[in-house]
C-alpha cells in the first residue's frame, strides 16, 4: 500500500497516469504524488538542475522572485536572519533580501550543501519552486518550520495542480524532478498540523506564520 510522503497516510486513489508515471492523490491532505519507482537517481535528478540558466544578472528572474521578496519584506523587519531552502545553481533570492539589507543563509542538496545551516534558527524562511520536488516533503517542511524563531515566517512557491479532468493538459507534471503537488487543501493541512496561520497571495504563493516556541 503506497503511503503519501507528506502526512504518512495509506489512504491514496490513484489521480492520474500516462506512459511515463502513476499519480496517486492522498485523501488526508490531498497532496498528488508520484509512485516511488517513478523517482530519478540522484545522479539523473541533478543533470536536469544542471540545465538551469537561472542568473541574478536576469531582470526577468529576479521579477519572478519579487512575488516572495515583496510580501516578505513587507511582514518581517531588515536586520531579520533569513534562509532561502533551495537555492539552485546561481542563488539569486537570497542576493536580493542581502540589498534589502536581510541577514542570509543558502541551502541547496545539490549546490550548497551545508547541514550545519540547517542547525540554525532563522526569522524567516524561503523556498520557491522547491517543495515540487521534494522526495520526502514531510521531513523537510517540518523541519523548515522546526527552523523559524518564535513568530518566524515560511514562505513557499509552487504551482497547485488543476482539477482531474485538467491534469492530463498540465505542463507542471511533466518535468521528471516534480514528483509531488499541493493544492490549496495541501497548504491548509500543513497551516493545521503546525498550528500556523495562512495567508494565499495569488495563484503560486503561500505564507505560514505565527509559530509559537514552548
Amino acid at each position: 500500500m503506497p503511503t503519501c510522503p507528506l502526512c504518512n497516510c495509506t489512504n491514496s486513489l490513484p489521480f492520474y497516469k500516462d506512459k511515463k508515471r502513476e499519480y496517486l492523490e492522498c485523501l488526508k491532505c490531498s497532496l498528488v504524488y508520484v509512485l516511488k519507482q517513478s523517482l530519478l537517481d540522484e545522479a539523473s535528478e541533478k543533470a536536469r538542475y544542471d540545465l538551469h540558466t537561472n542568473s541574478a544578472d536576469d531582470e526577468n528572474y529576479r521579477k519572478f522572485l519579487s512575488k516572495v521578496l515583496e510580501p516578505v519584506c513587507q511582514r518581517i523587519p531588515k536586520g531579520a536572519k533569513g534562509l532561502d531552502f533551495g537555492s539552485g545553481p546561481g542563488p539569486t533570492l537570497s542576493l536580493m533580501f542581502e540589498e534589502e539589507g536581510y541577514m542570509m543563509n543558502i541551502y541547496d542538496i545539490f549546490y550548497a550543501k551545508d547541514e550545519k545551516v540547517l542547525e540554525q534558527a532563522y526569522d524567516f524562511i524561503t523556498s520557491t519552486e522547491v517543495v515540487e520536488h521534494l522526495y520526502k516533503p514531510k521531513e523537510v517542511l517540518d523541519g523548515l518550520w522546526s527552523s523559524l524563531n518564535e513568530n518566524g515566517l515560511l514562505c513557499l512557491l509552487t504551482q497547485v495542480y488543476p482539477k482531474k479532468e485538467k491534469f492530463a493538459q498540465w505542463y507542471y507534471k511533466n518535468d521528471a524532478t516534480h514528483v509531488c503537488f499541493f493544492s490549496l487543501e495541501t497548504m491548509q493541512f500543513l497551516a493545521d498540523t503546525w498550528q500556523a496561520n495562512l495567508e494565499v497571495l495569488g495563484k503560486d504563493v503561500f505564507i505560514f506564520k505565527g509559530k509559537k516556541c514552548l
